[in-house]
């Protein structure tokens, strides 16, 4: 059906526009003459450019960008949803959609299955990591046309989808059918048992019905002989505020604050406390936050650490403390927008950057040191606003080398698993935690590695860099010209040795890529535990009931 784009003359757009904003009395009244006379100005010019502009415009893509611009200029969780984008949208606040269960992406200007989850049925169909999609039914396609690729797979739940592919290293293509299903996105990808009494949960994201699966989780751990649980939000960018709230509820008592919103509309204000009996009051609890745990994440884990009912580890939070609510608009459009911010119990509202105030630029920056206050923890301990939330227990965020950030932005660290995987096709351990890439196997990928083009620039070659253009500059770079060289040829030397001085931290990488081929999500995640720093101190946290609640009580 072709949409059409009505327009309205710019007196009739301020006429209803001004009884709108009377109406319902949203806005100040001061403000409604200099919204309607702004709304009539830019109306007669979007006309006039339409009508006059010397090449022939895309009306709908026009004003799509004007409006994308105004929200912008606001913060970047406002955003404006056309009908189009509709069901992209539900698909991320449901973690539910109709399609085959696999994550697309693209590798080398080809797309890609990056990952077939469990039980669904690109799963079942044998679609394995690595393959290559040519042609989604009549349609082929291509790196250039990958945001269609994701619409093209999803559809009604019982309808049919033809795909060819190529698989990792064949020759030859093949033809795959797959019938559609429900698909529910797996927001508790692993929990289990460590150390033979320490519960572990992962959350990705907050989904509909996440509070319950973590519930469930944690019952069936608690059966198994868990006596303290780690919830790992790391990397969680947050979701659905009512479900932040019942996961919280699971830990603190019943009838207690959890979150309080505040914003323009006063009657919108409102305090969210816990509605139900907890699940369990008194097991230790430690959770993991990284900078990249954001919103709902930020909200469990600081209920947690303003009642003093667990203890989080890891690195400061993401800072978004802000609350958005979908509008509907004309023709099945809609908009997220920015209405409040929220406040933990203790008072403080975590939102680290202030939108409100923007350079010459446009840019927004950090809320000053001098501006965040402190609060106090339900036992006395102090924390602060404006910024995030700080762990009781601070580790430092581990950097990836410049040669292993290199190798994973090239594809090369997942090209090199495939083809690990194509000559030795069943895994030779029954777990994740037990692959090791042999000094062989590594030596092997350093051999391969090197006929592929992975050239990279050092920090110390940028200094170095910056070191001789100061010389030029200076006037002295005759004078030590000979100096430079022999500095230039030690760093070249130290450069080709990088395989070999970040062995450790390359192979870890590569034993978590060819686990993801052999064990799938599962694998993915324990093949990191060896080497997760964060998880061996919430373990040895929770080992130490003394110092457990020694960091709990520290004023």
């Amino acid at each position: 059906m072709k949409k059409r784009l009505v327009f309205i003359s710019g007196t009739a757009a301020v006429v209803a526009l001004a009884f709108v904003l009377f109406a319902f009395n949203k806005e100040p009244q001061d403000n409604a003459f200099e919204i309607a006379k702004n709304l009539q100005i830019f109306t007669t010019l979007y006309k006039e450019v339409n009508s006059y502009y010397v090449d022939e415009l895309n009306p709908s893509k026009t004003m799509r960008t004007s409006i994308d611009a105004m929200m912008k200029s606001l913060d970047p969780y406002t955003v404006f949803i056309s009908e189009d984008e509709i069901e992209d949208y539900r698909t991320r606040t449901t973690g539910e959609y109709g399609g085959i269960g696999a994550t697309i992406g693209t590798r080398n200007n080809k797309v890609l299955v990056i990952m077939p989850h469990e039980d669904t049925p690109a799963k079942r169909a044998g679609l394995k990591i690595g393959d290559e999609i040519l042609q989604i039914n009549e349609v082929k396609v291509n790196a250039k046309n990958y945001n269609d690729v994701s619409k093209l797979l999803k559809g009604q739940p019982g309808t049919e989808v033809e795909l060819i592919i190529k698989r990792y290293g064949a020759t030859q293509t093949e033809k795959v059918k797959i019938k559609r299903e429900r698909i529910k996105i797996n927001h508790l990808p692993y929990y289990d048992i460590f150390e033979g009494n320490i519960g572990y949960v992962q959350l990705t994201e907050f989904t509909a019905g996440a509070a319950h699966s973590i519930q469930k989780a944690v019952e069936e751990l608690k059966n198994k002989g868990a006596k303290s649980i780690i919830l790992d939000l790391r990397g969680n960018p947050g979701g659905l505020l009512h479900e932040a709230i019942n996961l919280a509820n699971l830990f603190i008592p019943k009838d207690v604050d959890v979150v309080s919103t505040k914003g323009k509309i006063a009657e919108w204000n409102k305090t969210y406390k816990t509605l139900k009996m907890p699940l369990d009051m008194a097991i230790p609890l430690v959770v993991l936050i990284n900078g990249n745990s954001a919103s709902a994440s930020e909200i469990v884990a600081g209920v947690i650490q303003d009642y003093d009912r667990g203890v989080l580890v890891g690195q400061r939070s993401f800072g978004k403390g802000l609350v958005q609510s979908t509008r509907l608009l004309a023709y099945n459009c809609q908009a997220k927008i920015t209405v409040a911010k929220y406040y933990t119990p203790s008072g403080r509202c975590i939102q680290a950057i202030d939108y409100s105030q923007k350079d010459k630029d446009g840019k927004a920056g950090k809320i000053p040191d001098s501006l965040r206050r402190a609060f106090k923890t339900r036992a006395g301990r102090t924390v602060y606003d404006g910024a995030g939330l700080e762990p009781d227990i601070v580790l430092e965020k581990e950097e990836l080398s410049p040669i292993a950030q290199n190798l994973i932005a090239k594809n090369l660290l997942f090209e090199y698993a495939n083809e690990y995987v194509l000559k030795n096709p069943q895994p030779n351990v029954k777990s994740a935690k037990d692959f090791v890439l042999s000094d062989a196997d590594y030596q092997n990928f350093v051999a391969w590695v090197k006929n592929k083009d992975y050239a990279y620039t050092t920090d110390l070659e940028k200094n170095f860099q910056n070191l001789v253009e100061t010389a030029k500059k200076e006037k002295v770079y005759d004078n030590l010209q000979s100096d430079f060289n022999l500095l230039k040829s030690k760093i070249a030397k130290n450069k080709e040795a990088d395989l070999t001085t970040f062995k450790n931290e390359i192979r870890e990488l590569l034993e978590m890529e060819i686990c993801t081929r052999y064990f799938y999500e599962k694998g993915q995640v324990e093949a990191r535990f060896d080497d997760d720093k964060e998880l061996a101190e919430a373990i040895k946290i929770l080992k130490e009931p003394k110092r457990y609640q020694e960091i709990l009580k520290k004023k």
